[in-house]
């Protein structure tokens, strides 16, 4: 089943993907934009909780196992919305928009970068308060890096960020960390 924004919220969010993409293109350039994105590919989440859990204390150990289940409960959430909803990306579904990378798969609704950026955001902040600003700061970036290559709505953005930081709270508050 494909699903469709009602008109009024999808020519909102393709008008605020054009302004987005168009202005940031010529300020943010394309390869701030993918090394951003990069960083939220789940390397640098999983090198940072494993550094977390061998050299850490028991903190470090909490913050990995909550990662585990946060990633766990995401992963699936995420697959599930973006295979059902199956909403084209901006790249494949309007004319004259090129993507500056190839995404990875066909759908763009929710953002899964976006996503583990903001699960990995709520655990700092629930472990590791004083980093939450550079955390979520991250996040935001990442999520908009991924509206800046072409491959995300808006609302994408906004639902990927919703859905990690759902997922991350609910891991938290799961371990009882």
């Amino acid at each position: 089943m494909k699903y469709h924004l009602p008109a009024v919220l999808a020519g909102t969010d393709t008008r605020l993907f054009f302004w987005f993409n168009r202005h940031s293109r010529k300020r943010f350039v394309g390869r701030a934009g993918l090394r951003i994105s990069r960083c939220g590919d789940g390397h640098l989440y999983a090198a940072a909780g494993l550094a977390l859990w061998l050299w850490g204390n028991a903190q470090g150990a909490a913050f990995f196992y909550t990662g585990l289940l946060a990633y766990a409960l995401e992963l699936p959430l995420y697959r599930l919305l973006k295979n059902s909803i199956r909403r084209s990306r901006p790249c494949h579904g309007i004319c004259d928009i090129d993507a500056l990378i190839e995404p990875s798969d066909k759908f763009s609704f929710p953002s899964g970068h976006t996503a583990a950026a903001f699960v990995f955001a709520a655990l700092v902040a629930a472990f590791y308060p004083l980093f939450a600003p550079f955390a979520y700061t991250m996040a935001v970036l990442i999520g908009l890096s991924r509206v800046i290559l072409g491959v995300h709505y808006p609302s994408d953005i906004a639902a990927g960020a919703l859905l990690g930081t759902l997922c991350g709270l609910a891991a938290v508050l799961l371990a009882g960390a």
